[in-house]
């Protein structure tokens, strides 16, 4: 959970602002997404190997002739 104490003198939009780095940082909001529709265990496995397949499609060298 994130959890951010707003300092003395400090204004609510850096507040707002390191709160959202954390979020971020802590991967929360993916989580979220993650969780938030059941996918069938096919499914998952297909969605999984396609963004292997990505990224391995983006890491491979391109052959330029």
């Amino acid at each position: 959970m994130a959890e951010v104490i707003v300092q003395e003198g400090e204004t609510l939009e850096s507040a707002l602002r390191r709160f959202k780095r954390k979020v971020q940082q802590e991967d929360i909001i993916k989580e979220i997404k993650k969780h938030s529709y059941y996918m069938k265990p096919g499914e998952k496995a297909r969605v999984k190997q396609a963004l292997a397949r990505k990224r391995n499609r983006k890491k491979r060298p391109r052959d330029i002739d």
